[in-house]
């Protein structure tokens, strides 16, 4: 009985560790991760923005996607800084338009975007 679960054991264990390499040493190499293409009507909606708002994160974040998809194009170090600079440049523009309810709720969606894309 003890060998069962040993080995029953041991397999877990091995699996999870494989599972969880594959997600950790996942290299994001497809110039498509960095599209942050996003339909600015349920932007506005979900964050409540008046008509003015909305014409200047529209702007803002046509910018923030052009930066992303430069980043896509480069290699190594370039990219990661490439994309660091912009997600900067993106909050702290935004963080100027929005309120502190809207900003909250905005940043609570780019982190989730960046980390389902797999760039934070």
């Amino acid at each position: 009985m003890k060998k069962i679960v040993l080995v029953v054991t041991a397999m877990m264990a091995v699996t999870f560790c494989n599972a969880e390499t594959e997600n950790t040493n996942r290299v994001v190499n497809n110039v498509e991760d960095y599209n942050m293409s996003i339909d600015m009507r349920r932007l506005a909606v979900t964050l409540g923005l008046t008509q003015d708002q909305m014409e200047t994160v529209k702007d803002i974040h046509n910018n923030f996607s052009d930066e992303m998809l430069e980043a896509g194009r480069q290699t190594g170090p370039e990219r990661e800084a490439m994309v660091d600079k912009a997600v900067r440049k993106d909050v702290h523009s935004m963080h100027y338009v929005l309120t502190d309810k809207q900003f909250r709720t905005y940043m609570r969606l780019l982190g989730t975007t960046l980390r389902n894309k797999g760039l934070k």
